[in-house]
């Protein structure tokens, strides 16, 4: 049977935090486990800090950049690192929900920690999610019992009070996007509106002042999508351009069904005819939310000028 355990740990200051982490690592290191802490900058160098020498044997990203996006968080860190440790067992602090975090982020953070229970269920691994009591908000510590089946409070581990199956908890998430502004640039398409989307998009985000590199990663994710659209669901779509502030906003709507929320959480591996392309969509973009709905599909992404 394979040892996977995903725990909530609430925590109120710093003392706290590190008393729930620093020997979590410690035990790590010495069981011989490869370890990954990915958590906020402020938090990273709290632990860095109080771990010491044994910290070199630590990796550590910072989750506000790593994790901007939640929809990258188990393809591009989490299972990134256990895919590097070979099949060994690994740790992993992962804190992908902080104050900072906005409105329009936190479904795609809750979809993230329910399908961490799906994506490694099959591999020998701890996850420890942090969460701090003193400033979340209520409803998202009860989420946050609703996708770890075990938290950690006062330092006392025990089951969940409202553990969810984890599909139900993301389909939950699966909520309505805010609408368009009415001046968002609209392009229906099919096969042979692929280059012409390809080209508005790039004329787009460089008029919006993205960097060469940003600009060239836009335009591969709304491709990709809107290459979905014409394989997959009826052969046609609709792209819209828009900008919020420094963020470039590109959505692209079909007729088709998303209904695997684990649809670009992770690698479909060397033998899959698809699947690549949402997965590369979202290790490209800053924010991804999707919305499947009764009539099709739309799914938004969103990047930021540096």
């Amino acid at each position: 049977m394979v040892d996977f355990v995903h725990e909530a740990l609430l925590y109120r200051d710093a003392e706290q935090f590190l008393a729930g982490t620093v020997p979590f690592v410690r035990d790590g290191l010495e069981a011989g486990e490869a370890v990954l802490v990915a958590v906020p900058g402020t938090n990273l160098d709290l632990l860095r800090g109080a771990l010491g020498r044994p910290g070199d044997h630590v990796e550590f990203l910072d989750m506000e950049v790593a994790g901007r996006n939640p929809g990258r968080i188990i393809p591009g860190v989490l299972a990134a690192f256990t895919d590097n440790a070979r099949g060994g067992r690994v740790r992993i602090i992962g804190e992908p929900i902080w104050a900072g975090r906005t409105e329009l982020e936190y479904p795609a953070c809750v979809q993230h920690e329910a399908l961490i229970n799906t994506a490694f269920e099959e591999r020998p691994a701890r996850i420890l999610c942090p969460y701090d009591t003193s400033a979340l908000d209520a409803d998202v510590l009860r989420d946050a019992e609703a996708t770890h089946p075990v938290v950690v409070e006062d330092l006392r581990r025990r089951a969940s009070n409202g553990y969810r199956e984890p599909f139900l908890t993301a389909d939950d998430f699966n909520r309505p996007l805010p609408a368009p502004p009415p001046d968002a640039i609209t392009h229906r398409f099919d096969l042979d509106g692929l280059v012409l989307g390809r080209r508005m998009v790039a004329s787009f985000a460089m008029d919006a002042g993205l960097s060469e590199d940003q600009v060239e990663d836009l335009v591969i994710a709304v491709n990709e999508l809107a290459t979905n659209s014409v394989v997959y669901a009826g052969g046609a779509g609709t792209l819209l351009l828009w900008r919020d502030g420094p963020t470039v906003v590109c959505e692209v709507r079909d007729q088709g069904r998303m209904d695997d929320p684990m649809l670009g959480r992770r690698n479909p591996g060397p033998a899959a005819r698809g699947g690549y392309g949402v997965m590369l969509v979202n290790l490209l973009c800053d924010l991804v939310r999707v919305h499947t709905h009764e009539h099709g599909t739309s799914i938004r992404v969103f990047v930021s000028a540096a």
